[in-house]
């Protein structure tokens, strides 16, 4: 089955590049409301499910036996740019579990702005794993080995109690099982399982929900979730897709990216999850994609208009900043949720 091409890339008259991609649209009892393209292959969520695996840290009660605050929490669901805020914020995350740097074993990764690397180099500092944009979620992981007793070392193993800890959680949010036939390695080293696009938007209707959720886990989800609508710069940074949705809709949405094109959302206001990929694994298409199917779904007002529409349509321009294009969705999209 071919998915459809559902992003166009302009350059000048002419479309210059397509990107396939689906999407499912399921509320928080498991009904697809709207899909396009192949939602029944299991697909690798890789960071756009943080948010489902900082349950245990919460829920356990181990991110408030360390005293860890809502922008904390955020970062341990956050992809984040490895600005100055997101780096102490990781530091005072291991700090609270008695830990340093040298506990965390998702591997070194330059910052992603050339600001912040600009300060390492005047610093004559190389990138530590505290610059991961994973840092966040490996302190979460690490501060619930250590409320829970668990050994801190190896805790990126697939064996090791943290990582079946979170698999648990993620089978029960999902509904898929999640064995070997479908796991992989992330690039911060923990496991990754590949799960189907409309187990993973009906995982996130419940999680925005609460819906059929047992009251600890839906209390989990909902301090996770608030924690990163009114603190959405530690879920990203700086001009980052998911800070600017979440800034320019506030609690109305949650949403977060995935490597490869992936991106899962909550939208509570209308009882939905969102899940969807672009097939060439381009985050500027999953991203317009993601805003699109926003677009279509949510009332807004004249600001909340005005904010989306940098981010449904961003410009492509040449090296001196000239309007050449745009990144769009394609004229068919709005059409693919005319069902609902």
């Amino acid at each position: 089955m071919d998915n459809p091409v559902l992003v166009e890339v302009t350059r000048g008259p002419l479309v210059e590049s397509m990107h396939r991609g689906a999407f499912a649209i399921v509320d928080a009892s498991g009904k697809i409301v709207a899909s396009i393209g192949d939602i029944a292959r299991p697909v690798y969520p890789r960071s756009a499910i943080k948010a489902l695996q900082a349950l245990p840290l919460v829920e356990s009660g181990a991110a408030e036996a360390l005293g860890f605050e809502a922008p904390e929490l955020a970062l341990a669901c956050s992809s984040h740019n490895g600005e100055e805020r997101h780096v102490k914020a990781a530091r005072v995350m291991l700090m609270k579990a008695g830990l340093d740097e040298d506990a965390l074993e998702c591997g070194p990764q330059w910052p992603a702005r050339m600001e912040d690397v600009a300060t390492l180099h005047r610093a004559d500092e190389t990138p530590c794993p505290i610059h991961n944009n994973c840092s966040g979620k490996h302190a979460g992981f690490l501060g619930l080995a250590k409320v829970m007793g668990m050994p801190t070392k190896g805790y990126v193993a697939p064996e090791h109690p943290v990582q079946l800890e979170i698999k648990a959680a993620v089978e029960s949010m999902t509904g898929a099982v999640l064995g070997q036939d479908v796991c992989g390695l992330d690039g911060c080293s923990i496991p990754t399982y590949a799960v189907p696009l409309r187990n993973l938007a009906h995982a996130f209707a419940k999680f925005g929900t609460g819906e059929g959720l047992e009251p600890g886990r839906a209390k989990a989800a909902e301090a996770l979730y608030d924690a990163s609508v009114d603190h959405p710069f530690m879920v990203a940074g700086t001009e980052r897709f998911c800070t600017n949705i979440m800034t320019v809709f506030g609690d109305r949405i949650y949403a977060k990216t995935g490597a490869e094109g992936v991106f899962c959302a909550s939208i509570p206001e209308l009882g939905l999850g969102i899940a969807l990929k672009c097939d060439d694994g381009t985050t500027r298409a999953s991203e317009v994609m993601m805003a699109a199917i926003v677009d279509a779904l949510v009332e807004q007002d004249e600001e909340e208009a005005k904010g989306l529409e940098r981010l449904l349509r961003p410009e492509v321009c040449d090296r001196r900043g000239t309007h050449a294009g745009v990144v769009q969705p394609v004229a068919e999209f709005s059409g693919y949720l005319g069902r609902m």
